[in-house]
């Protein structure tokens, strides 16, 4: 079991990300968007992944590397969004990296203060279930839902 956070997507955790974060580390043609930081206690290296919605499409005209800098410049200018916020990401989730073991509420508590906001659920998940049930669905399955569905469990 690993202990995650989840934030719901929304222009704020966007935005967020941006000034907090700056640009993702990696990002993938599958709508991930992924950054590596010390932000746990003692310094472990915390996963933040940008989860894509079921389904996802990269948007026209943007290349893989742009979408999340094009989106978060958006929302941060009050522009309108060539794909709605709700077509592109479903929420992100932080994690210990490498497997550190850590507890869900030391890992809230710092999560929290790298952020600036704190998540919408917190606990302990059992990612190999859902990564199998995604792949076997070709990305037709919102990891978010699946990890919130353990999580409420």
């Amino acid at each position: 079991m690993t202990p995650t956070c989840v934030w719901l997507a929304s222009p704020a955790l966007i935005v967020a990300l941006d000034h907090r974060f700056g640009e993702p580390v990696d990002t993938y043609v599958n709508g991930s968007q992924v950054w590596l930081r010390p932000d746990g206690p003692h310094e472990i290296t915390i996963e933040w992944r940008l989860h894509p919605v079921a389904g996802y499409r990269r948007p026209p005209g943007v290349g893989t590397n742009e979408v999340f800098e094009t989106v978060a410049y958006a929302l941060a200018a009050g522009e309108e969004l060539a794909t709605p916020l709700d077509r592109l990401w479903d929420g992100l989730e932080a994690y210990p990296a490498y497997g550190d073991e850590i507890e869900p509420a030391p890992l809230v508590a710092a999560a929290t203060a790298a952020l600036g906001l704190p998540p919408d659920a917190a606990g302990l998940v059992d990612h190999q279930p859902i990564g199998d049930a995604w792949e076997h669905s070709q990305g037709g399955i919102s990891i978010i839902a699946e990890v919130l569905r353990q999580l409420t469990a």
